[in-house]
């Protein structure tokens, strides 16, 4: 049985291949700033997407969708704005969702979800 680390890790792992084959160039993964973190940073088009994964075991009670709260994704605007500020990037960007299940045959179900928090503030 996998731990909830290395479930994560898997999980980014996917979703970083996920996102690659869609056209996003990656920049950073799990980019830290003391309290700052985010899990992938990618560009698609002109616009800096801001990516959380999130990633469940097909047996859990609860879907990665579920895990997104309300104090995430304020979190994600912190350090979105953070981020943006250390590397001095101007344009448009957003924060999106990648929710992984993952199944015991070691097959996975990938959902790609756009911005899931509001980046104004």
């Amino acid at each position: 049985m996998q731990t909830k680390s290395q479930i994560g890790k898997q999980g980014e792992e996917i979703a970083v291949a996920y996102l690659r084959r869609n056209g996003f160039l990656i920049a950073d993964t799990n980019w830290r700033n003391g309290r700052y973190e985010i899990d992938i940073v990618a560009q698609k088009h002109g616009m800096t997407h801001f990516v959380e994964v999130k990633t469940r075991s097909a047996s859990s009670l609860t879907s990665p969708e579920q895990a997104l709260s309300k104090a995430k994704t304020d979190a994600m605007r912190r350090a979105a704005n953070a981020y943006l500020a250390q590397h001095r990037i101007v344009g448009e960007f957003e924060m999106d969702l990648v929710a992984i299940d993952l199944f015991p045959d070691g097959s996975s179900d990938v959902r790609f979800i756009r911005d899931v928090a509001e980046s104004h503030w």
